[in-house]
């Protein structure tokens, strides 16, 4: 990736788009109008191709693991967080989980309501040896927050032994792990668990069109090493090193209406981001697993 410099950098090739839409787009997703919101529209309703049952083991981005349990989702045999060994979960306001059986589920857990569903997830802060933050252009494909730009890399822990263990949020860390792979190509060997930093935690909602939205316990972690990039465009549109004065100037123009940025990663920028930027190799400084920060 390049420096961000006022337009989109490292477009990822192949990157999915949003295609017009229809009143009902996949995935369960509201067509243009609703989806405008955050920027481009959804895609036209597709078929279940053959080649795509069975596929037991396929990492799918939370949102489409999330639908198996959704009333307006599609239930894909085989698919989803079963099928890797875990299910989703919901949470306390302590962050303590509360797993629940889909068939008493009756809202997904990345949508909104009066009552949403509160549940854990991460955001993952990495940066370089030159003290660079990556930063990442959301897939209009995303169910929420299509084509916004964010932190490194944000998703959602599974309720599965390996990554419920509590100890140090090493569950979580593991998790992390995973993603930065799904997402971006990170080898896991190049960002081991012990080496994911985790800070604190915080405590937000957010919506982001009239369905879809987020209500989360978000654990913080940062990582500073260089890795190597190979990011899938079903994820993510376009990715980018950034100074703190470029994302001070990416902030800007969000704050213009000329880009969107995720609601979570514009509270913690609004927040901690920049103090921990300033001590990267003194973030025991800024270490509390006590506290949740509500936002």
């Amino acid at each position: 990736g390049a420096a961000y410099s006022g337009r989109l950098v490292s477009q990822v090739p192949g990157a999915a788009r949003r295609l017009g839409g229809d009143a009902g787009g996949e995935h369960g997703r509201p067509g243009r109008a609703a989806g405008a919101a955050h920027g481009g529209d959804v895609h036209p309703r597709r078929r279940e191709r053959p080649e795509d049952r069975g596929r037991d083991q396929e990492e799918l981005p939370p949102e489409r693991e999330h639908r198996e349990r959704c009333p307006r989702g599609r239930r894909a045999a085989g698919r989803g967080p079963r099928a890797q060994g875990g299910r989703e979960y919901h949470v306390a306001p302590s962050g303590r989980p509360s797993p629940c059986e889909p068939q008493t589920e009756t809202q997904g857990i990345a949508s909104l309501s009066p009552s949403g569903l509160l549940h854990r997830a991460f955001s993952v802060f990495l940066f370089n040896t030159e003290n660079k933050l990556l930063l990442q252009q959301r897939s209009d494909a995303k169910i929420t927050f299509p084509g916004c730009f964010t932190n490194t890399c944000c998703s959602h822990p599974l309720s599965n032994p390996s990554e419920l263990e509590e100890n140090d949020a090493i569950g979580v860390r593991r998790a992390a792990q995973r993603r930065l792979k799904a997402e971006l190509g990170i080898p896991m060997e190049e960002v081991p668990p012990e080496e994911i930093n985790y800070l604190t935690r915080i405590h937000y909602k957010a919506q982001s069109d009239s369905i879809w939205g987020e209500h989360e316990i978000d654990y913080i972690l940062l990582v500073k090493k260089n890795v190597t990039l190979n990011p899938d465009p079903n994820e993510i549109k376009s990715y980018c090193y950034v100074t703190k004065e470029e994302l001070e100037e990416l902030i800007g123009k969000a704050a213009h209406g000329e880009i969107k940025i995720t609601p979570w990663f514009q509270i913690i920028a609004d927040t901690f981001l920049f103090k921990w930027w300033d001590n990267l190799n003194r973030l025991n400084l800024f270490v509390d697993h006590e506290k949740i920060h509500r936002m």
